[in-house]
């Protein structure tokens, strides 16, 4: 099969020719001796190895565009998995890229089995995870159990057969209130906004049932107490683990099972993404059940496949219950990311993560952008320095880490895309959440020059349009500039995975700090973060600096910083620093 890759900026490599890049089989070599057991999935690396993974997420629309229409698809990941190789994280995790019609860019599934065409083929997905192991990477795909596209021919032949159709019990086929049904079944919202029902035309042309939807028209709740539900997604697992996926990100884990009866919320006010209310239609404890034997099948193929719930819970303690040892593997801690710029806070939610998850034998998760949230270099209303504080300070900390694409080039939210161009379809309800999650998907710059018109993203444009600045962040102008934040995550990479107190873990020892700077420890590592806007110091006893967020002599541990007693953590800046 012959695929037409995207121009690559000098100093780069294409997925042909990855295996004699210097860089990649450093990294390949790294993570080889690195391996306890025998290479599994095509991978060198341990056993456990989610425990300290970074991980780094990957939006298919807007990483790389390998055909010049605009879109990102996977040849275009494929040609780039040598510059995640060199960045130096151990696996990327893709968002959907199945067979979709787009309504909530890829979140609506028609088909589990199959890739979009605007991505790509199968025969694409199979090279991408060939050459990702073949760089020591592993891979996680996304999957989307909790609804369907309403093109799902599933969904489809049951409004056409009508009342009474079994293909109906598959999903959440009710009657209307009021005299005539004209009203919903009950007073659930949905997360972009309105009621979270819509109702169906019968074949006669008469008003129907309603169906519910907790996300848009476009994407029908499927009902897990049916059986046949749950076999659909054990075969839908195995094929993709059979294909050589290395795990599942589980969209909504938190929101298959429904509270019996479908009883009224009982108030008013909108349902936010990343919400934390007790709901009857998200974290019911019949989830556990699905989870467990889903891990049933996990645990049928080698090499430590895992799941990672998605799921937006009360409380630290509620989300554990998904990491019990015969359920998932990792959640993402979306209390931590929520936490804000505030040492106090950010302790709380450190010391709960770690203690919530501590009995179930759980590694923590930390992460600070994803493709649902503003950017954190914009979210933490701090700049650039205060995003690269954050960074640091989420990588040192014990348990694995998420990296979304483009903060390791601290790139912003885009605030200005003009409304003709957004695709959030949360936008376009009144009433839904802000519906301007477009910001933090532009495409990413790759060169300096508007290449094809996409700042090398492809040669044909770029779906969302991308801001002037956008050359100044791009991997040709950071890489090698000791000052760039590519180069800040490259150091921290590596000094994560050669220092032999980083990494997994399930405690911190804090220390004694200036009010409003963190300051713990991890063996012979200490990590000082300032979140004030005054300059602090801190006494350590002898040592030196590895690594700081803002200006130092040196980026990074390969040169010598100069031995001290004491570490000076300028205002918003993050210290790495060690006593070895």
């Amino acid at each position: 099969m012959t695929t037409q890759h995207t121009p690559t900026p000098a100093g780069t490599e294409t997925a042909e020719n990855v295996a004699e890049h210097p860089a990649v089989r450093e990294a390949t070599a790294v993570r080889a001796a690195a391996a306890d057991t025998a290479p599994v999935s095509g991978t060198g690396d341990r056993t456990g190895w989610w425990r300290d993974a970074v991980i780094y997420q990957v939006y298919p629309r807007s990483f790389a565009d390998g055909n010049g229409d605009g879109m990102g698809d996977l040849p275009g990941i494929r040609a780039r998995l040598p510059y995640l190789a060199q960045l130096g994280v151990d696996a990327v995790w893709l968002s959907p890229f199945y067979a979709s019609p787009q309504a909530d860019a890829g979140y609506d599934v028609a088909d589990y089995r199959r890739v979009d065409p605007m991505f790509g083929t199968l025969d694409d997905a199979e090279d991408l995870l060939r050459d990702a192991h073949d760089l020591g990477l592993r891979v996680i795909v996304d999957l989307v159990p909790n609804h369907s596209s309403d093109r799902h021919e599933w969904f489809r032949q049951a409004l056409r057969e009508g009342p009474g159709s079994p293909l109906r019990a598959r999903y959440h086929f009710r009657p209307g209130r009021g005299a005539h049904g004209e009203e919903p079944p009950n007073d659930w919202e949905s997360i972009f906004g309105g009621p979270a029902w819509t109702r169906t035309t019968d074949p006669d042309g008469t008003p129907g049932d309603w169906y519910l939807h907790l996300f848009a028209p476009e994407q029908p709740d499927f009902d897990w107490e049916n059986e046949a539900v749950r076999d659909e997604f054990r075969t839908v697992l195995r094929f993709w683990l059979d294909k050589g996926v290395d795990g599942f990100r589980i969209d909504v884990a938190h929101g298959l099972v429904k509270a019996a009866g479908l009883p009224d919320m009982g108030h008013g006010g909108q349902l936010k993404l990343l919400g934390n209310q007790v709901l009857p239609f998200f974290d019911q404890d019949g989830v556990h059940e699905i989870y467990r034997d889903w891990r049933r099948v996990l645990e049928e193929y080698g090499g430590d496949r895992i799941g990672v719930a998605e799921a937006w819970t009360p409380s630290a303690a509620r989300t554990a219950l998904y990491l019990r040892p015969d359920e998932l593997h990792q959640a993402f801690n979306f209390h931590y990311l929520q936490a804000g710029w505030d040492a106090t806070a950010l302790r709380a939610v450190i010391d709960g993560s770690l203690d919530s998850l501590r009995p179930v034998r759980a590694a923590t998760t930390w992460v600070l952008s994803n493709h649902d949230v503003v950017r954190h270099a914009t979210r933490l209303d701090g700049g650039l320095a205060r995003a690269r504080a954050a960074s640091l300070l989420m990588l040192a900390l014990p348990g694995s880490a998420y990296v979304y694409q483009g903060e390791e080039l601290g790139l912003p939210e885009v605030t200005d895309l003009p409304d003709e161009a957004r695709q959030d379809p949360s936008f376009f309800k009144a009433n839904g959440q802000d519906g301007l999650r477009d910001g933090c998907r532009v495409p990413l710059p790759w060169t300096r020059g508007r290449d094809g018109g996409s700042y090398g993203f492809g040669t044909g444009g770029s779906w969302l349009p991308q801001p002037a600045e956008w050359g100044a962040y791009s991997v040709e102008a950071q890489t090698d500039d000791p000052d760039s934040t590519l180069e800040l995550y490259r150091a921290a990479l590596r000094v994560r995975r050669d220092h032999p107190d980083l990494g997994a873990g399930d405690a911190v020892e804090w220390l004694a700090a200036p009010e409003g700077v963190l300051a713990f420890r991890r063996g012979a590592f200490v990590c000082a973060t300032n979140t004030t806007g005054e300059d602090a110091e801190l006494t350590l006893g002898a040592g030196r600096t590895l690594l700081t967020s803002g200006p130092a002599p040196t980026h990074g541990a390969d040169v010598p910083a100069p031995r001290t007693d004491t570490v000076a953590v300028p205002a918003d800046t993050t210290v790495w620093w060690t006593a070895g």
